[in-house]
């Protein structure tokens, strides 16, 4: 049965796009910094206890991916989810749509944690077989995969929350994560005020801390908090495998095209290790630093997700449209900032991180060579999220594919073996373009097929 007021009191459908977009937006850009920065101080205290250590916790790195790809995927599936069934009128589906994804979420938990029981030694030994870094990635790896529920059912919470409009509580859970991760890194890294210095595996117990301490908060207003849009309760809880599989359909696509991400990782890796460690440990600095260029697309991403699932619900062409132009321009011009930064501020970025003379020279050029490719990505991107919110998440998992896969890997292979280590970082710029036409040819033919068949709806329709 139809929720019948959902529309008439949604801003989702209401407000113009530009203020929508910002005011949902800028709360997830602001936790996703928040995001980057944590990331960055892991990676910032660990190089201070020596470059084996940066280089184990770059190793373990694509594993720390995979976990992210099964909740992004899981998140993506459930705010694609609530946001379309909200525009279609139907908030007591949405509700339980969420009530679904936190049973996942335990699901992937406990699955996530096996894993990282059995793998995480072998998969450190594919790379180096030194003592010290095998030792200190595989107790890393261990920490977080088993204790992976934290950052994992709290994202199934901002899920339910972002796909209701409501942006400010997640960047509150995410503030509660990152700070306390923050604070706890140098206390169990180095062994401040009476704790024991942990190294490695302190940085790796801060991080899960920090998740835990964001995923209590999270649940409170999920579950006890009175002024949210969609009120959940499991007494009255009835399964429905059609709002799985909605989940999964939406979600998986967008899980593997972030674990594709580990992939890459994993044999970008493998190529670097015959130029020895450094280019390894240069390559994690990179993927640690680039997030703080990254994570605010992201953030602008979850802030138009809904809205583009609730105007597509809606079919709302004008609005749709309107609010993919203003994402793209928005993204294009934050990258190309982002690419200034890198190529003016290499050497003080590097400086970060306590490199040796070859790390540094080796990451100046890294820095400036992939950052070239920032612009192409964000215009992809916001495409991207935009086929993940109709529905259409299988697009963006085979553009990751064959941006990471088909492309990024074979071209960079055959770069280091004609140039060395200076020319293989030119295979991202490379990649970037493949992904962004085959998104503009499928964008195509998605507004032939799909959106120029709807019935034109005003820009400023409040119902």
């Amino acid at each position: 049965m139809k929720d019948t007021k959902v529309k008439k009191g949604s801003k989702l459908g209401a407000v113009p796009i530009p203020k929508l977009l910002f005011s949902m937006s800028l709360p997830a850009i602001i936790s996703m910094m928040i995001q980057a920065m944590y990331n960055v101080v892991d990676s910032i205290f660990v190089a201070q206890v020596g470059e084996e250590a940066l280089t184990a916790v770059s190793l373990a790195f694509p594993i720390q991916i995979l976990i992210i790809s099964c909740f992004v995927g899981m998140g993506v599936g459930i705010n694609s989810a609530i946001s379309r069934r909200l525009g279609e009128n139907k908030k007591s589906e949405a509700a339980n749509v969420a009530e679904h994804g936190f049973i996942i979420s335990i699901i992937l938990s406990i699955a996530l944690a096996i894993m990282g029981y059995f793998i995480s030694e072998p998969f450190i030994r594919l790379f180096t077989d030194n003592a010290l870094i095998i030792s200190e990635g595989r107790i890393y790896l261990l920490i977080v995969t088993i204790f992976a529920f934290g950052s994992i059912i709290t994202q199934a919470a901002f899920a339910t929350l972002q796909g209701s409009g409501e942006m400010v509580k997640p960047m509150i859970g995410q503030i509660i994560g990152a700070v306390s991760n923050i604070i706890l890194n140098p206390i169990l890294v180095f062994g401040l005020i009476g704790f024991p210095a942990l190294g490695v595996a302190g940085s790796a117990i801060a991080t899960v801390a920090g998740q835990m301490l964001g995923m209590i908060y999270m649940l409170l207003v999920v579950f006890k908090g009175k002024h949210n849009y969609l009120k959940l309760d499991y007494q009255t809880f009835h399964y429905e495998s059609a709002i799985v599989k909605d989940i999964v359909k939406v979600g998986l696509p967008a899980a593997i095209m972030q674990g594709l991400g580990s992939l890459m990782i994993t044999g970008y890796n493998l190529i670097l290790a015959g130029f020895g460690m450094s280019a390894v440990a240069v390559f994690g600095v990179y993927f640690k630093v680039q997030s703080f260029i990254f994570m605010p697309i992201f953030g602008l991403g979850q802030g138009a997700m809904p809205i583009f699932g609730f105007n597509f619900g809606a079919k709302n062409q004008a609005r749709f449209y309107e609010t993919l132009k203003v994402a793209v321009t928005a993204a294009l011009a934050f990258m190309c900032l982002g690419t200034v930064l890198f190529w003016i501020f290499p050497v003080q970025i590097m400086m970060a991180f306590n490199p040796s003379p070859e790390m540094m020279e080796i990451g100046i050029h890294c820095l400036r060579a992939i950052s070239l490719a920032f612009p192409v990505a964000g215009v992809s991107i916001m495409i991207s999220v935009s086929f993940q919110a109709i529905g259409k998440a299988y697009v963006s998992m085979v553009a990751s594919f064959i941006r990471q896969m088909i492309v990024l890997l074979p071209v960079s292979f055959v770069l280091a073996q004609m140039g060395g280590l200076n020319l293989v970082w030119y295979g991202f710029i490379i990649s970037e373009f493949f992904c962004l036409a085959y998104e503009l040819w499928m964008y195509r033919k998605f507004k032939t097929t799909i959106f120029d068949n709807w019935e034109a709806v005003p820009v400023a329709v409040q119902v």
